[in-house]
């Protein structure tokens, strides 16, 4: 089951530009910069209240990151939904027909296990499921 959502990644060209353009408008510092090497990104985390952004920067020009900043430009490139047992979470959507990018958990920014949902079935919008690892 869905907790709430976990957070709204944004792609980003630059992430300096981008750090500080989100310091401005959300009044808070980036509480966390982390490189993840499976993903070839770097991603950079606000929190406002319990609202958080995830910036992600591509490293490699072969990443998804670097794809869709190529295809669609910067903005919004991902849902992040918070659950309590990604496992049970993949078998419950799998049955309800969604098809998966990953069956299998990876190792995420910020403390996550993740599994991404294929856009073609939820309305173009790519769903990433995570849940803290523990």
């Amino acid at each position: 089951m869905v907790n709430k959502i976990e957070h709204i990644g944004i792609a980003v060209k630059n992430m300096d530009d981008a750090n500080i353009l989100f310091e401005k408008l959300l009044g808070v510092p980036t509480y966390k910069t982390e490189t993840v090497e499976s993903e070839s990104v770097v991603t950079s985390f606000f929190q406002t209240g319990t609202n958080k952004i995830e910036l992600l920067m591509a490293t490699n020009p072969e990443s998804s990151i670097a794809k869709f900043l190529e295809k669609k430009g910067e903005g919004i490139h991902h849902i992040a939904f918070d659950v309590e047992d990604i496992f049970a979470e993949i078998l419950r959507l799998k049955k309800e027909g969604f098809v998966l990018i990953n069956d299998i958990p990876k190792k995420g920014a910020d403390n996550k296990l993740v599994v991404f949902l294929h856009p073609k079935n939820t309305n173009g919008v790519l769903v990433e499921l995570c849940q803290e690892i523990r």
